[in-house]
C-alpha cells in the first residue's frame, strides 16, 4: 500500500494501535478482577463500564473545539502523557484496593482518551491526499475488527497469566508507545493548527460553546456531511442492540445452558466479519460509488436481522452475523472515507468530535428501550430484531434516495490547498 510510504500515517496508525491496546487490555483485565474479587456484587463491574462511557455526557461539547484550536499534535501526545500518568496512579491506587478512587480514576482518564480521537482524526486528514481517505478508514476499522474479536480473549489472557498490575503495566508502556510515536511525527504547523495559534487563557465556556455551535451549522447546512454522521447515530443504535440482543438469544432460545460460551461465539463471528468487511471495502472503494457501497451492504444487513430473529440453528445464526460484519465495515469505510474530503480541515476537529457523542446516545437509548420493553412488553426477543431490522431498512431507503442526490452538491475539498492560509467556506 503506498499509504505505509508516508511516515507520519505509519506513525499516527501504530500511535492509534497503541492507544488502543492501552484502552482495551487494562479495562477488560478489571472487569475481570471486579467479577473475581466482587462476585457478589456484579453492579461493580457495570459501574465500571459506566466509568467509560459516562464522561462523553461532560466532554463532548469540547473534544471537537479542543482539536481545532489548539496544537492537534500536541493534543494527542499530551492526552497519552496525561493517561500514562493516570495509569501510574491507577497502579498505586488499585495496591491500596480503594475502590471509590479507582472508578475515580477510570472516569479521568476515560475523559482524556475523549480527546485523542478528534485530535488524530484531524492530523490524518492533513497528512493524506484524498484518495488514501479510503485506505486509512479500512484500516482503521480492521484495527477496530481485530480488537473487537481479540479484546476480551486479550484481556481475559493478561488478568490470568501476568495479574491485574501485569495489565496495567502493559496499558503504561502502551501509552508511552503511542506518545513517543506522535512525538516523532514531522507534521507542518498548518496542519496541527489551521485556525492559527491559540491559547488556554482565550478558552472559556462562551468561546467553546461558540466554537460548539459553529460546528454543528456547519455540519446542517452540509447535507452529505449532516447524512453521514447521521450514520454514526445508526451505528450506534446497532452496538446496542448487539450488545445484549445475542446474549438473550442465547439465554431465552438457542443455547440456554452454554449461553455465555455461545454470545462469545457471536463477538468472534460479527467481529471477523467486520475484518473481512474491511478488507472488501477498501478494495471496493475503488471500484464502486460510495453511495452505493454504504447503501447496498444496509439493504443486506437489514434483511439479515430478520434472519437473526428467526433462525432457530446456532451455525446460521453465526453465519448470518458473519455477513452483517462484512455488511459493517464497507458502511464504516465509507463514513471513514469521506468525511475527510468534505470537511474542511478548520472543523474537522469538531465534526469527529460528534462521533462518540452520537454514537453513545444511540447505544444508551437501544439499550434503555430493550430494558423497558423486554420482557415486560415484549415476551419474545425476535421480535425486538424485527423491529431494528425494519429500522435499518429505513436507514438503506433513506440513504439510497439521498446519497446520490447529496454527494452531487458537495464538492470535495482540496485540505491541502485550504491549509494554506484559505478560510472556510
Amino acid at each position: 500500500m503506498d499509504i505505509f510510504k508516508n511516515r507520519n500515517f505509519v506513525r499516527l496508525f501504530f500511535a492509534a494501535l497503541a492507544s488502543q491496546m492501552g484502552t482495551t487490555v487494562g479495562n477488560m483485565a478489571f472487569a475481570f478482577y471486579l467479577l473475581d474479587h466482587f462476585s457478589h456484587q456484579p453492579a461493580y463491574a457495570t459501574l465500571a463500564e459506566l466509568m467509560y462511557s459516562l464522561p462523553t455526557i461532560f466532554v463532548f461539547f469540547m473534544v471537537g473545539v479542543v482539536a481545532d484550536r489548539f496544537d492537534r499534535k500536541k493534543v494527542a501526545e499530551n492526552c497519552d502523557w496525561i493517561r500514562a500518568g493516570l495509569t501510574i496512579v491507577l497502579f498505586i491506587v488499585i495496591y491500596f484496593n480503594s475502590l471509590p478512587l479507582i472508578f475515580l480514576i477510570l472516569f479521568i482518564r476515560s475523559a482524556i482518551t475523549k480527546f485523542f480521537y478528534p485530535a488524530e482524526a484531524s492530523l490524518v486528514q492533513a497528512i493524506l491526499n484524498k484518495d488514501q481517505y479510503a485506505k486509512a478508514a479500512g484500516l482503521n476499522q480492521m484495527l477496530f475488527s481485530l480488537f473487537m474479536v481479540f479484546g476480551v480473549g486479550l484481556g481475559a489472557i493478561m488478568y490470568k497469566t501476568i495479574g491485574l498490575h501485569g495489565a496495567i503495566t502493559i496499558d503504561l508502556v502502551s501509552f508511552i508507545i503511542s506518545g513517543i510515536l506522535i512525538r516523532s511525527c514531522n507534521i507542518p504547523i498548518e496542519a496541527r493548527q489551521p485556525n492559527g495559534q491559540a491559547g488556554w487563557r482565550g478558552m472559556t465556556v462562551k468561546t467553546s460553546l461558540k466554537d460548539f455551535k459553529e460546528g454543528i451549522l456547519y455540519i446542517l447546512k452540509n447535507k452529505l456531511l449532516a447524512s453521514l454522521i447521521f450514520g454514526f447515530f445508526v451505528f450506534g443504535l446497532v452496538n446496542g442492540a448487539f450488545a445484549v440482543l445475542p446474549m438473550f438469544t442465547m439465554k431465552y432460545g438457542l443455547s440456554p445452558d452454554h449461553f455465555e460460551l455461545h454470545t462469545s461465539f457471536f463477538t468472534i463471528a460479527i467481529g471477523a466479519g467486520l475484518l473481512v468487511g474491511s478488507l472488501m471495502g477498501s478494495v471496493l472503494a475503488k471500484k464502486v460509488k460510495m453511495q452505493y457501497l454504504m447503501s447496498i451492504p444496509i439493504l443486506v444487513a437489514g434483511i439479515l436481522i430478520f434472519v437473526l430473529g428467526s433462525t432457530h440453528s446456532l451455525w446460521l445464526f453465526y453465519v448470518t452475523s458473519f455477513v452483517i460484519g462484512t455488511c459493517i465495515g464497507p458502511v464504516n469505510i465509507v463514513i471513514g472515507g469521506w468525511l475527510p474530503r468534505i470537511v474542511h480541515p478548520r472543523l474537522m476537529g469538531r465534526v469527529s468530535g460528534w462521533v462518540d457523542p452520537l454514537t453513545m446516545f444511540a447505544q444508551s437509548m437501544t439499550l434503555g428501550l430493550i430494558a423497558l420493553l423486554f420482557p415486560k412488553l415484549i415476551t419474545n426477543v425476535s421480535y425486538i430484531y424485527y423491529g431494528m431490522g425494519f429500522i435499518i431498512l429505513l436507514v438503506f431507503l433513506f440513504y439510497f434516495i439521498t446519497l446520490p442526490k447529496f454527494s452531487r452538491e458537495a464538492a470535495d475539498l482540496d485540505v491541502q490547498r485550504e491549509l494554506k492560509g484559505q478560510g472556510v467556506q
